[in-house]
């Protein structure tokens, strides 16, 4: 059975990420004969001699008038030693937000570098979003080295700032990976260029194939938020009840002890059901129903999760650092909600404490305003008592959404605790 990466990628404008992303699609043979046919058809109307891959990916009609990529989109591909989850995330600073969403779950990012521009304000900034969201793997696609002769030294110079630039954030060179390749003509992306002798390293999708997955939620502790109490009360299911919900992290059997948050009580599984009947074991992303040995009063937000050690802090206040989303600044003593796992509660912005600077790596403090595409350091106080790990130890239940309680809208998207203390800052 082949492995899982999920990988993103991310760049700026014109740097040639959609040709990329098409050609890694057009390679592995993940396009449909009908798709290929209109991409031709598309790219003779445009007088192009060879096809315009970027059109497999820009979908959306203003994308494609536009020539950028605006949306974060998934793709999915696969070759037989692995499967591929892909979120093609836009260059424009003013689309950050969206590399947020995309990135928030990636093993992996190919960050892309115009190769006669070298490493500019908007790779610094996606590199530190990415080192932010705790992403373990980065690959610097220096794209275009057909159009600087295939030069080995200017390669060299931007692979060299690039990786200073990334251990600063805090990744270890090993970790950090400089490719030269041309999307538009395929060099070193899924077969070696002969046109670059002097790397030696790995084409693209080798590495894709075969970086370690790390940062897999199977092996974190047990964490299940409750989204349904199943309480049937028919005559047939007098006395059951089971608890719904999709596993965030680690694995679950019969027998398992587990604590209940915030309240604190104890219990054990007795069953774990599914609309295909009982398992024996069930891990993180599969949405199942529990049933534990006691009666206790559990219901929708709670959380189930592994106890002692391994379980989750129950605060009402905590630090974190929030990416504000929103066009409205955010403002000290601010009233929002905090979406957790499957609760929300209301919350209280006591303290702007720090803003992150993407390019300089300093912090700016006691600030006025969160605006737009930045990232702070905050302190929430909360009306009640949640269950939350740090975004470095557990992401999925480190990570939280602010809402503006008047509208429903997505004011923030926040991680537990203060993520840029750790990168050089």
């Amino acid at each position: 059975m082949s492995s899982l990466l999920r990988l993103a990628t991310a760049g700026s404008v014109d740097d040639g990420k959609s040709t990329l992303v098409g050609r890694l699609l057009y390679d592995t043979k993940s396009v449909l004969a009908d798709q290929l046919d209109a991409v031709q058809r598309a790219s003779v109307d445009k007088g192009l001699s060879t096809p315009d891959l970027s059109l497999l990916v820009d979908g959306l009609r203003s994308e494609r008038e536009q020539g950028i990529t605006i949306d974060v989109a998934y793709r999915y591909f696969a070759t037989p030693n692995r499967s591929f989850v892909l979120a093609d995330t836009p260059g424009h600073v003013q689309y950050t937000r969206n590399t947020v969403t995309g990135a928030s779950t990636a093993q992996l990012a190919v960050l892309l570098v115009d190769a006669r521009k070298g490493v500019v304000e908007q790779t610094k900034r996606h590199a530190a979003v990415l080192a932010l969201l705790g992403v373990p793997h980065l690959v610097l696609a220096v794209n275009k080295v057909d159009l600087i002769g295939y030069d080995e030294e200017a390669f060299t110079v931007i692979a060299k700032e690039f990786t200073a630039h990334a251990t600063s954030l805090g990744y270890a060179e090993r970790a950090v990976l400089a490719i030269p390749v041309s999307a538009l003509h395929g060099d070193n992306v899924a077969t070696r260029s002969e046109n670059t002798p002097w790397y030696q390293g790995p084409t693209l999708l080798e590495h894709l194939e075969t970086v370690p997955v790390t940062d897999d939620p199977h092996r974190a502790a047990f964490r299940f938020p409750v989204q349904y109490v199943i309480r049937p009360r028919t005559p047939e299911y007098p006395d059951y009840r089971g608890y719904a919900g999709q596993i965030a992290s680690g694995i679950v059997r019969p027998g398992d002890e587990v604590v209940v948050l915030p309240q604190g009580l104890r219990s054990s599984v007795e069953r774990i059901d599914t609309p295909s009947g009982p398992l024996e074991e069930a891990s993180a992303g599969m949405s199942v129903t529990l049933l534990l040995s006691d009666e206790l009063d559990i219901a929708r937000g709670d959380l189930l999760a592994a106890p002692g050690a391994h379980a989750p802090t129950v605060t009402d206040e905590f630090d974190a650092t929030l990416c504000w989303l929103s066009t409205k600044p955010l403002t000290p003593g601010a009233r929002v909600l905090v979406k957790h796992g499957t609760r929300t509660v209301q919350a209280l912005v006591e303290r702007l404490k720090s803003r992150f600077d993407e390019q300089t790596l300093a912090t700016v403090d006691d600030l006025d305003s969160l605006e737009l595409n930045e990232i702070a350091s905050v302190r929430l106080r909360l009306s009640e008592e949640i269950p939350v790990d740090d975004y470095g130890h557990n992401p999925r239940t480190g990570a939280f959404l602010v809402i503006d309680p008047a509208s429903g809208d997505t004011l923030a998207a926040g991680l537990v605790g203060e993520r840029f203390t750790a990168l050089g800052a």
